[in-house]
């Protein structure tokens, strides 16, 4: 699990990057929660699922957004941050430049970024979204969603409610040639601190249906 530092808009940027095992493997990248409210690179949820995308073969990375660890610049309101991801993805690109796929996962302010990554990056072509902040941030770039993917969301959720992440998810429904999965964990808090199992037994199923294995 080597540390990189690779170029951002503002500076360095810190991650952990596990190349793949093979020229055209698959690409994830893995997008930490608010930094204001203690997300890292480091957190349970990311590393997990990092986890899970380095064991099926993904040149996977993990980064601190602007401001967080040894990433250089300061939180810009999730403009700057979405910049970063943008930085962060072309980076592995240059790596493995015929990747077969591309994904993004995030966790809450990190899946509210990650899904606006979809809009700018065509070959993203699959999303896990994590609590994604429905209440607190404005959806409506995705118009259409570009990608299938899957959206988990715990059931006591006390950040995210769940029921505007349902009305996001019966919107994302309403569009044609892609297919929204929506997970709903039963007693999982925003962090799901007593379901991670739970919750990665979700992330994996949906891997194993979308990956054929």
């Amino acid at each position: 699990m080597p540390e990189v530092i690779f170029p951002g808009p503002e500076g360095r940027l810190e991650g952990r990057f596990h190349p793949g095992l093979r020229p055209r493997a698959p690409v994830a990248l893995i997008l930490h929660s608010h930094p204001q409210a203690g997300g890292t690179m480091n957190n349970k949820i990311v590393q997990l699922l990092y986890q899970t995308f380095v064991k099926r073969g993904f040149a996977t990375l993990r980064f601190n957004f602007r401001g967080t660890g040894k990433s250089q610049g300061v939180f810009d309101n999730g403009i700057g941050e979405l910049s970063d991801a943008a930085s962060a993805l072309d980076w592995v690109q240059q790596i493995h430049p015929e990747a077969e796929q591309t994904w993004v996962a995030g966790v809450s302010f990190g899946a509210w970024i990650g899904m606006q990554l979809l809009m700018r990056r065509p070959e993203i072509k699959g999303f896990i979204s994590i609590a994604p902040p429905a209440n607190m941030y404005d959806f409506g770039f995705l118009a259409p969603c570009p990608s299938s993917g899957i959206i988990i969301q715990g059931e006591q959720d006390e950040v995210v409610s769940p029921a505007s992440v349902q009305k996001l998810v019966d919107k994302l429904r309403t569009q044609r040639h892609i297919t929204i999965h929506h997970d709903t964990i039963p007693g999982a808090n925003h962090f799901f601190a007593n379901e991670l199992d739970l919750l990665m037994k979700s992330v994996d199923g949906y891997l194993d249906m979308r990956l054929g294995r």
